[in-house]
């Protein structure tokens, strides 16, 4: 005797226009909460726009899976065989992919080769800032420093680009998230492990060598962009000295120690990038200064862990705002935003290495934090912050 199970799909496809939003996947050390903070806003600004809004994503701790959010949740792994079935079932309108951090802005290639329209900056705009030649290609173009760097898939290449481009040098592979990795070397010797170490956890990617700007100052700039005007949401200085993972660094807003001439070159490189990629919505990008002299690092066409920071930090929408943005629903021009801040709000990195007792604790360019916290100081006198910065300066000193 046999039996035939009935299959019976409760998702059943509406008549408004549909926008899914990507989110992050579980919450892990590099990608976390401050991505579903963004998630939450952006489905919520789609809603008001009068989309149905959809959300995918897996992780039961977190906001933006909430039955209220949405107006549809699949509950799915953020993999491209679980989205295209979904995508095949909703027909959307479009997808965003810039508020789900790097998990979701990896899966912008597959969803340009279907031809699925991706809500906001193009892909290829995306993949000019991901791909370090095409980036450096248009920060060449647009006069703008960046450490000098090189590109490799073998141990050998590597080692011909880093005598190229000078020790110490930055290896890191591309495509990854929180610095996955990612470490600094000063010989031929130290490089060759850190390079079969990663070739050996990640085959066949393309390993990225830039030249390490040692006890540098870094910064970094959040932005929204509509094709035609730019807001600089805020930027960031970096306390912890140079190549720890901007993620486990604590950072003050607005900058604390850079004279208004850097802020003001900061600020107009942003503004030059996000135009030349045009951008529809967010980017984030790395600067480092040396000198006197402003380096370009890294810039990334998405919201960033500190998108939330300073929308918080200074009671704006920043991720409604940039969401109407990407949907075309609103100018920048139109908006009149205020910033107001009574003093400094600090970045401050959580840890959990009493849950993980064997882990090394030493910072470096592969993030370790799980979380951030923000603390409001009314000036640079604050005991507190007096403290922390005569710590790091004195491990900037050795």
């Amino acid at each position: 005797m046999s039996s035939s199970a009935i299959v019976f799909n409760e998702s059943i496809p509406g008549e408004k226009k549909k926008i899914i939003v990507l989110g992050s996947g579980p919450n892990r050390i590099g990608q976390g909460i401050e991505f579903d903070y963004c998630c939450t806003h952006g489905l919520l600004a789609i809603k008001e726009c009068g989309y149905e809004a959809i959300m995918v994503n897996c992780n039961p701790e977190t906001v933006s899976t909430d039955f209220d959010i949405a107006d549809k949740l699949y509950f799915e792994p953020v993999y491209w065989e679980h989205l295209w079935e979904i995508i095949e079932h909703e027909q959307p309108y479009g997808v965003i992919v810039q508020l789900g951090g790097q998990t979701a802005l990896k899966l912008a290639k597959r969803l340009h080769e279907k031809g699925i329209r991706i809500i906001g900056t193009s892909f290829d705009d995306m993949d000019i800032a991901e791909d370090r030649g095409r980036f450096s290609d248009l920060l060449k173009e647009l006069n703008i420093p960046y450490p000098r760097y090189g590109t490799a898939y073998t141990t050998d290449e590597a080692i011909e680009v880093a005598n190229e481009v000078g020790y110490p040098v930055l290896v890191r592979p591309s495509y990854v998230l929180g610095g996955q990795r990612m470490r600094i070397v000063i010989n031929d010797e130290e490089l060759e492990k850190g390079v079969l170490s990663l070739l050996k956890h990640l085959p066949g990617n393309k390993i990225l060598i830039d030249h390490f700007l040692d006890r540098c100052q870094e910064a970094e700039v959040d932005a929204i962009c509509d094709g035609e005007d730019v807001h600089i949401m805020g930027i960031m200085e970096h306390i912890e000295p140079a190549g720890i993972h901007s993620g486990d660094s604590h950072a003050l807003l607005p900058c604390f120690n850079l004279g208004p001439m850097i802020v003001d070159e900061m600020a107009d490189i942003a503004k030059k990038i996000a135009l030349k990629l045009n951008v529809r919505g967010l980017i984030n990008i790395q600067f480092a200064i040396k000198d006197g002299k402003v380096y370009v690092i890294e810039a990334n066409p998405r919201a960033s862990r500190t998108t939330p920071f300073i929308a918080k930090a200074y009671g704006i929408p920043y991720l409604n705002i940039a969401t109407k943005v990407m949907l075309g629903e609103v100018k920048l021009k139109d908006l009149k935003l205020e910033k107001k801040l009574d003093g400094f709000a600090v970045k401050e990195p959580i840890f959990s290495f009493n849950k993980f007792p064997n882990v090394n604790k030493e910072l470096g360019p592969e993030m370790k934090s799980t979380g951030e916290a923000i603390r409001f100081i009314k000036d640079l006198r604050d005991p507190w912050f007096r403290q922390l910065y005569k710590e790091r300066s004195m491990h900037l000193s050795k």
